[in-house]
């Protein structure tokens, strides 16, 4: 018995591991990217939307991992417990679609930054080299192994973070041109939810990794604390640039002030240790259709296409995509935290094929969601869309019951 003990403990995964490998998810240039965006509100306003949306979406982060650090299930497979066998089948190969983007999003941004900083170094440029070395590294990540990665994360993360707080100074150090130069309009509630959709993106991830943490509460925290410090880290980088510097770019700011080894380092690494998280988890995501699969080979296959993506496809616009996401997940797991912490359903029901009534108020959320689009709330959309559709779950499914049984 102490020798199973051992072997258990052995394959859990420490807090400070978790804490690592979330913080080099949120060093990505669509982070950067995003923050950018906000930039219209200047630095004091866009700060306080960032950190305000980072809290809302890493709340909602935590405590969806949290349901994976209890229930030791991986996120997809957990929502079996709101919306059966079948309905975890529909959100699964939404999940991989959306993985598959994120992947070829990535690489193509990665590539694309590499290439303008050997042309300028060096005077070579080959986008479509950039995206097969970066798939390249990406599988080597996937075929490591999340339980065996700390030792690479620790100097990984670690250079993350040296080379970030030089590109702040890099970026703080100029005198910040007016906002109003600034190409469109960006309200104060729009950067909120800018700020919550990236936390909300990796909701369909955050318990694939939280169902290994040796301390469930702890290692959850440390996961949301590692992607909570990293995500606002690179969204005010990404917001100074565009106010200091009149630009996003990484590999612009970082070759203006001669930092071309520095650069290059951070695109490499910042692009491998987030979308490693993407297509490793699309492959765990196919697990939930396919218990036969293995996760690393389906991982593998998801880094290859979004390669092959980013190389044959035009796609750098993803503004809609985040909220695209948004739309889809911000009621779907609304539903699974109600379920899971109000109603106490922690076990997924083997004989349930599909819940019909949760999947009616998912659409009904997806639908609530695309249409406060068109509003502006000072809190975003994601909040308020995922109280209304929590609130409806507890009428429709608690209420009912509760009636029933008064009367």
């Amino acid at each position: 018995m102490k020798d199973v003990f051992i072997t258990n403990t052995q394959t859990k995964t420490t807090s400070l591991s978790q804490a690592l490998l979330w913080f080099g998810a949120a060093v990505s240039i669509a982070e950067i990217l995003t923050g950018a965006i906000i930039a219209p509100l200047g630095l004091a306003n866009g700060t306080l939307a960032i950190l305000l949306g980072h809290i809302i979406g890493c709340a909602i982060f935590y405590f969806t991992g949290l349901i994976g650090a209890k229930s030791k299930l991986p996120a997809i497979e957990s929502t079996r417990i709101s919306f059966g066998k079948y309905g975890s089948y529909m959100f699964s190969v939404l999940n991989i679609l959306q993985l598959l983007g994120w992947t070829a999003v990535m690489i193509i941004s990665g590539s694309k930054a590499l290439s303008a900083i050997t042309t300028q170094s060096f005077g070579f440029t080959n986008e479509a080299l950039w995206c097969v070395l970066i798939g390249a590294l990406i599988s080597i990540w996937i075929l490591i192994g999340v339980k065996n990665l700390t030792k690479i994360n620790i100097f990984a993360i670690g250079s993350l973070l040296v080379c970030s707080i030089i590109l702040c100074f890099t970026v703080f150090s100029g005198a910040p041109i007016a906002t109003s130069g600034l190409e469109d309009s960006m309200s104060f509630g729009a950067a909120v939810e800018l700020s919550a959709i990236m936390p909300l993106s990796w909701l369909p991830l955050i318990s694939d990794y939280t169902k290994d943490v040796k301390s469930e509460k702890l290692g959850t925290l440390f996961s949301t604390g590692g992607y909570f410090i990293g995500s606002c880290l690179m969204y005010i980088i990404g917001l100074g640039a565009a106010i200091y510097t009149g630009t996003s770019d990484i590999a612009s700011i970082l070759l203006a002030a001669g930092f071309s080894t520095v650069a290059l380092l951070i695109v490499i690494l910042s692009t491998v240790t987030t979308t490693f998280l993407d297509a490793y988890s699309a492959g765990i995501s196919f697990i939930n259709i396919n218990k036969k699969a293995n996760e690393k080979v389906a991982g593998l296959v998801v880094c290859a296409l979004g390669v092959a993506i980013a190389i044959f496809t035009p796609i750098e616009q993803y503004q809609d995509f985040l909220y695209l996401i948004g739309s889809v997940f911000a009621p779907l797991f609304a539903i699974l935290l109600t379920d899971y912490f109000v109603f106490k359903i922690t076990k997924v029901n083997e004989k349930q094929a599909i819940n019909i009534k949760n999947i009616i108020i998912w659409a009904i959320g997806v639908f609530i969601y695309r249409s406060l689009m068109t509003f502006d709330s000072p809190i975003g959309t994601t909040l308020p869309v995922m109280i209304i559709i929590s609130v409806l779950c507890i009428i429709i499914n608690g209420g009912i019951k509760l009636c029933s049984k008064k009367s």
